[in-house]
């Protein structure tokens, strides 16, 4: 059960207090909101752009290298990633990974065991890992972009729809409170004043 509000010149002031708190932080928390999507925008953008060069290297890589759909020529195991490195980059209070340092080892082959098109299998499969890995990498970067802006809409909306309008509508109804007692009293005064007047009349009479 929620406490009963006072009405009260001392509640009065914290709620003026509160409302000016409000205030302030709103505009602040709408920049940062509109920053973050616009950081979110350029996320999206860079990963349409990464997911297109995962597609079109895709599509390089079986105009190049047809072959690979022989099911029998085996091919795994000859590139493996030997270091994978992520840093982190700061987007208005949002900590964002981003490719460090990416490494490959590949492995050691024969060229009379191999066919002569490994050499630029090789080569594809390191643009393609790294491509993948970027792409994920920008997946992530617009996950968390798309929350903080999700959780900082939530915060605006509760200041701008609940918290501000509460505070508004306690402070209206303290001053009405204090306003109809301030009558109140008047009226009391002005009646004990007029009985004390009328006894002062009765008396000085007698």
């Amino acid at each position: 059960m929620a406490a009963r509000m006072a009405l009260n010149k001392s509640a009065l002031q914290k709620e003026r207090e509160r409302l000016n708190l409000y205030q302030r932080l709103l505009p602040s928390l709408e920049l940062k909101r509109m920053q973050l999507t616009g950081e979110l925008k350029k996320a999206e953008q860079l990963l349409a752009q990464s997911s297109q060069k995962v597609a079109h290297q895709r599509a390089e890589v079986a105009k190049k290298l047809p072959m690979l759909a022989d099911k029998k020529i085996d091919v795994a195991g000859l590139v493996k990633i030997r270091t994978l490195l992520t840093s982190e980059e700061n987007a208005v209070g949002v900590k964002l990974p981003q490719l460090a340092d990416l490494t490959f080892e590949v492995h050691k082959y024969s060229l009379l065991a191999k066919p002569h098109w490994v050499d630029m299998l090789v080569k594809q499969l390191q643009i393609m890992t790294k491509l993948n890995i970027l792409n994920q990498i920008a997946q992530e970067r617009v996950r968390l972009l798309k929350q903080a802006v999700r959780r900082l809409t939530q915060r605006v909306n509760l200041f701008k729809n609940i918290l501000i309008p509460q505070a508004k509508q306690n402070i209206q109804k303290i001053r009405i409170f204090l306003g109809d007692a301030e009558r109140a009293a008047v009226v009391r005064s002005k009646l004990a004043k007029a009985m004390h007047i009328k006894k002062y009349q009765a008396l000085s009479a007698a």
